[in-house]
């Protein structure tokens, strides 16, 4: 069992024996915010090898160097679930990653769509705050965040094995997800202006598509992700 708790994402080889050398930021965050010295243990996981445990070496606010002595975790991968969303505000769309990855999401692609209020949005923030979010969550993977892509581009070259989920309040009242098969799914969380028309039409006729609704009130974009989230690893996710 490990004696270590802070844990980091390392985007290098994880080994016993390896030297691991700490960017400046990581060995600020070590050294500076959580007060560790030389000889101090902490996690470490780099989405391919599981997770193990360092033993710093050296460490000051600039630099640090740190070795790795054993696995404490194996690599384990999320069910294979992509979350589609519309952005929005900062704090909101920050949010809905921190979650998708707390929540298992294999893939996070911000899409376009008609109604959507952010037309842009910087994919590198997003990554990195998705390298926290499984810093803080015990994950061993870290899903990719894709640049913002137009819902239809998205629809056009979409990958006919995967279902694709698209949370709409005009879709019939039911459970949602009550005969889904397990394989590879997608749920889509639009805007907050809801999808327009067409784009509704165009979903409606891929033989992909299967339109849900999240209970009889109508949801904020990043609820909306979080409940979408759990009705599906609850009904065939890792949950069950």
């Amino acid at each position: 069992m490990s004696e270590a708790s802070l844990r980091l994402y390392l985007d290098q080889p994880l080994a016993p024996g390896q030297s691991v050398a700490l960017s400046q930021d990581q060995a600020h965050y070590l050294s500076t915010v959580m007060r560790q010295a030389a000889g101090s243990v902490f996690l470490a996981f780099n989405g391919r090898d599981g997770e193990w445990q360092l033993r710093l070496i050296e460490i000051n606010r600039r630099r640090g160097l740190a070795v790795v002595e054993h696995q404490t975790r194996e690599q384990g991968l999320p069910p294979d679930l992509w979350l589609l969303f519309a952005p929005i505000k900062k704090a909101r769309t920050d949010f809905i990653v921190e979650k998708a990855v707390e929540m298992g999401a294999a893939r996070i692609l911000p899409v376009m769509t008609a109604h959507t209020n952010s037309e842009r949005i910087r994919q590198d923030r997003l990554q990195a705050h998705a390298r926290e979010a499984a810093e803080q969550c015990g994950a061993t993977f870290v899903p990719p965040v894709a640049e913002l892509t137009k819902l239809g581009k998205l629809l056009t070259g979409w990958p006919e094995d995967r279902r694709l989920a698209f949370c709409d309040e005009s879709a019939p009242p039911g459970p949602a997800f009550a005969n889904a098969a397990p394989g590879p799914w997608a749920l889509l969380i639009g805007p907050e202006g809801g999808f327009s028309g067409a784009e509704r039409a165009q979903l409606l006729a891929k033989p992909f598509v299967t339109q849900i609704r999240l209970g009889p009130r109508i949801l904020r974009a990043d609820t909306a992700a979080v409940a979408a989230l759990a009705l599906w690893q609850n009904a065939v996710g890792d949950w069950r």
